[in-house]
């Protein structure tokens, strides 16, 4: 029923900020990244984000979905799923089209829900732009 890529798991990833590490500055990567450390700095990542209990991250995050369960004081959006677990402390305002937040999690910011659009939207918006370009230029 379900492909093996399909479930995600924290133990698979591509980039990995350890424990006792503390990084400066932003970080733009593909595919998934884990931090264990203290990061100070923009996250932008065409994949997955997992910050461990541990961790804390000062500055925006930007990914697809985001599994919080450190410390982070800044914005987050996430175009699928903010996970919050029951030891997350988020300080910032959240941009995402689905959130979980588990008992325990600490939130204080502003929520906007995104709607996913399916591809005929897309296809239909698309059209649009062309034709009233294509309307202009007659």
């Amino acid at each position: 029923m379900f492909d093996k890529k399909d479930i995600k798991s924290p133990d698979k990833f591509d980039t990995l900020i350890g424990k006792n590490t503390t990084f400066q500055g932003n970080i733009k990567t593909e595919g998934t990244i884990r931090i264990d450390g203290k990061v100070q700095g923009e996250l932008k990542v065409n994949g997955d984000v997992y910050i461990g209990k541990d961790s804390e991250i000062i500055g925006n995050v930007f990914a697809n979905d985001v599994f919080l369960s450190g410390k982070v004081e800044g914005n987050i959006e996430a175009n699928g799923l903010l996970n919050a677990l029951p030891t997350a402390k988020l300080y910032g305002d959240i941009l995402v089209q689905n959130l979980i937040t588990s008992e325990g999690s600490v939130f204080e910011g502003k929520c906007k829900m995104i709607e996913k659009q399916d591809n005929d939207s897309k296809k239909n918006s698309q059209k649009k732009t062309k034709n009233t370009v294509s309307s202009e230029k007659k």
